[in-house]
């Protein structure tokens, strides 16, 4: 589906103090725009920013990255994690957002911007094969998340698409992950510490089951690569 432009997005971003610019000038440098310094998760792929409005404002000790390619979503983003955050009575002093083609992360994050856990929610999965290289978990993409990903380090995944699902779980073998937890009736079955993300509760309404899954990559640190 595509997005309707919203001219106001971009003019609102450059003016947010959370939102970063230039991405490419930050490589090495993201742990130093926070005012702390606290461990750093990304979501990758954040969209309007469900998952950061419910995640970050409600998790003080954790420093939040989230990255899509697109004004249109970002600029939602933005207002919700604000709205967010004036519920919880806090200033977002954890959280970033930067406009970025994930596919080019390497150009933007390297070894010393160590993150311990990314999030991948609901991903396009471009089921044709001529784009599969281009899905988030491909393992074109899995290997650059590697270079920044502490020791232990998770990916957190979830979608609505079996095919993607089940290609996920080769992907992460084929680059060395472990998964360590895997559903594929998310709420079926229960599982804690879930926050409901845009197309989460659309997929529910029609009934069709949310599979997820986490994996731990035991490798190197990314100084070691």
């Amino acid at each position: 589906m595509r997005m309707r432009r919203k001219p106001w997005a971009r003019p609102e971003l450059n003016a947010c103090p959370f939102f970063v610019q230039t991405p490419d000038e930050c490589l090495g440098k993201w742990h130093s725009l926070f005012t702390k310094d606290r461990p750093v998760d990304l979501e990758l792929g954040c969209g309007k920013g469900y998952f950061l409005a419910g995640a970050a404002p409600a998790d003080p000790g954790t420093n939040y990255i989230g990255v899509d390619v697109k004004d249109a979503v970002l600029g939602p983003a933005k207002r919700n994690i604000e709205e967010a955050y004036r519920a919880a009575d806090r200033e977002p002093d954890n959280i970033l957002l930067t406009a970025l083609n994930i596919e080019r992360i390497r150009d933007a994050m390297g070894k010393n911007d160590t993150v311990r856990r990314i999030y991948i929610n609901f991903c396009n999965p471009w089921p044709k094969i001529k784009h599969r290289k281009r899905r988030l978990t491909h393992p074109r993409q899995l290997e650059q998340y590697k270079t920044f990903l502490v020791p232990g380090g998770e990916i957190r995944f979830k979608t609505d698409d079996d095919g993607l699902f089940e290609d996920t779980l080769g992907y992460l073998a084929e680059c060395g992950f472990q998964v360590t937890a895997v559903t594929h009736d998310l709420h079926g079955d229960g599982w804690a510490e879930n926050i409901m993300t845009e197309y989460e509760i659309k997929f529910l309404e029609k009934g069709i089951k949310i599979k997820a899954l986490r994996a731990v990559y035991p490798g190197e640190s990314a100084a070691g690569n």
